[in-house]
């Protein structure tokens, strides 16, 4: 391979760029009109499966169980290989155009939210639930949810784009990202070998926000790095990835929005807390 010599004025070669090529692009903006649906509860979600639209979900279905009824919310599914996320009504809550995107309708005017972090942590605030209030407690679970905004980049966008998604296989930069993502690994199980949670005894959107990521990522799930990687050796990530998988609202927010899979684990839209029993895609049979 030859060394690349940069130009002294990047172009855009709409043909590079992996298996998301086609909806990866330098400028911002919509790229079409389309207005985004409403349902009828106070929260309308737009989102996908991805580790970040699963942050969001399972933090709805959790204070849907622990009694919060103002949180019932429609998740609506945005095809980003179609280029949803460029529509007109998506780009109006989103500028960003990256999923999740959400609207708090229960506020006058309407409250739009960009960024998984923001949501999670305007939800907590908004219901009272799952940010301690203990300063230091509450300081700690900040740390590692923002911890968690910090460092997924490189994990996805870094480690995932070139192990998995690339056009093709480089030593050098796939290199790079399994030492950081393995550093990243290291952090969390020396953290997790004293604490039951990351912030301490009491579980919250520190959990929430980086389980979808790293947890999926310990089980293996993730890339199918899971041998490259040595996740087995990361024990205290493992009891507690295990430990956060076992919750009912974290396996219901996980189905949420997720297109791929057992049919049974994907539940496209959720309208409804019975949907889960009736509109999966087993029982459906439609495809996205």
């Amino acid at each position: 391979m030859t060394d690349y010599v940069p130009p002294k004025v990047w172009t855009w070669d709409k043909e590079s760029g992996g298996r998301f090529a086609n909806i990866n692009r330098p400028i911002a903006g919509l790229t079409h009109d389309k207005d985004l649906p409403v349902g009828k509860h106070p929260f309308q979600l737009y989102s996908l499966g991805t580790p970040n639209g699963v942050k969001v979900t399972v933090l709805l279905e959790e204070l849907l169980a622990a009694g919060h009824s103002g949180a019932e919310y429609d998740a609506w599914l945005i095809n980003i290989g179609a280029g949803d996320q460029f529509s007109s009504g998506f780009v109006g809550v989103n500028p960003n155009s990256k999923i999740p995107a959400l609207v708090d309708h229960s506020t006058n005017p309407t409250t739009r939210l960009f960024e998984s972090g923001a949501m999670m942590i305007y939800l907590a605030e908004k219901f009272g639930a799952f940010l301690p209030t203990d300063h230091h407690a509450r300081t700690e679970a900040l740390c590692w949810l923002f911890w968690q905004m910090g460092s997924a980049p490189f994990l996805g966008g870094g480690f995932g784009h070139f192990y998995a998604y690339a056009p093709t296989k480089q030593e050098y930069p796939i290199n790079r990202y399994a030492m950081e993502v393995k550093r990243q690994l290291d952090v969390l199980d020396k953290h997790l070998a004293e604490h039951e949670y990351m912030a301490g005894p009491e579980y919250s959107i520190a959990d929430m926000a980086i389980w979808p990521w790293y947890g999926a990522l310990a089980l293996g799930l993730l890339y199918e790095a899971g041998e490259f990687l040595d996740v087995a050796s990361y024990t205290n990530v493992i009891r507690w990835t295990k430990q956060i998988g076992a919750r009912p609202a974290v396996k219901r927010g996980r189905m949420v929005n997720r297109v791929y899979g057992d049919p049974a684990s994907q539940l496209h839209e959720r309208h409804d807390a019975s949907d889960f029993d009736t509109r999966t895609q087993d029982k459906i049979g439609k495809s996205a």
